[in-house]
């Protein structure tokens, strides 16, 4: 029988713990590895410029760096993004989220995209790494535009695609910035349209245990917050009461 322990395990191994707010500071990257490696997280979401810093503190725990590239605005060009990539899986990374070219998508311009994701993941692959591939779903009002990104991303045999990068907001007509993040609809688009293999990974409005629990049954795999602690040590309380880790 699974244990709590076991149970609370199975939700820290879907968490990318996010480091990623553009003030963080080095005392802030070292403590928040520190958190990662005490609740075994999947992975520390970094930063390219902290990527050998994050390895140095991560260095004989069960806790990989994951590097983002093109972030959070995705306008880099594919040179560019491959060259930063080719950078953070030379200083450790072992998993790379990269944020698409959004004015592209929008544009419409798929053998763009399609280059992009492609030079992207043909490098991942050489590394023995992971990619994952954030649409900034916020950014796209029509789904046929996420559909089409499921898509080439199942073509390209990228290993997740993820919804949001946490970090663009939309401004509204009346001035104000809003955000979703990951809601049920783009999450069930995308687990629909995605191939079998490709996983799904959540960013944005999903710091609690609930709201993991919830996407999970969706079909997510992976998710990104700064909220592990909470969700980790809520996750042993609750199951240490009974209830069970799928809801």
């Amino acid at each position: 029988m699974e244990s709590v322990k076991d149970r609370a395990a199975v939700i820290a191994k879907m968490i990318d713990h996010s480091l990623l707010h553009p003030a963080l500071t080095d005392q802030e990257l070292k403590a928040g590895c520190a958190e990662a490696v005490e609740y075994h997280v999947a992975s520390a979401c970094v930063k390219p410029c902290d990527v050998k810093q994050a390895c140095r503190y991560l260095a004989g725990s069960d806790v990989v760096v994951c590097g983002v590239i093109g972030f959070p605005h995705g306008n880099s060009t594919i040179e560019i993004k491959a060259l930063e990539t080719e950078q953070i899986l030379r200083d450790g990374a072992a998993e790379v989220d990269m944020v698409v070219n959004i004015g592209k998508v929008l544009s419409e311009d798929w053998d763009y995209i399609s280059e992009e994701i492609r030079t992207i993941a043909e490098i991942v692959k050489q590394h023995g790494a992971i990619l994952k591939v954030i649409f900034e779903n916020d950014l796209l009002p029509d789904d046929r535009l996420k559909i089409r990104l499921c898509e080439i991303c199942s073509e390209c045999r990228v290993d997740f695609v993820k919804t949001s990068t946490g970090y663009n907001y939309v401004k509204g007509a009346n001035n104000c910035y809003s955000y979703k993040g990951a809601t049920e609809h783009d999450l069930t688009l995308m687990r629909r349209h995605s191939a079998p293999e490709v996983q799904i990974k959540a960013a944005g409005g999903v710091g609690n245990l609930d709201a993991i629990l919830f996407v999970k049954e969706l079909g997510v795999t992976r998710i990104g917050t700064k909220g592990t602690r909470l969700i980790v040590e809520e996750a042993r309380r609750r199951f240490k009461n009974g209830s069970r880790a799928g809801g």
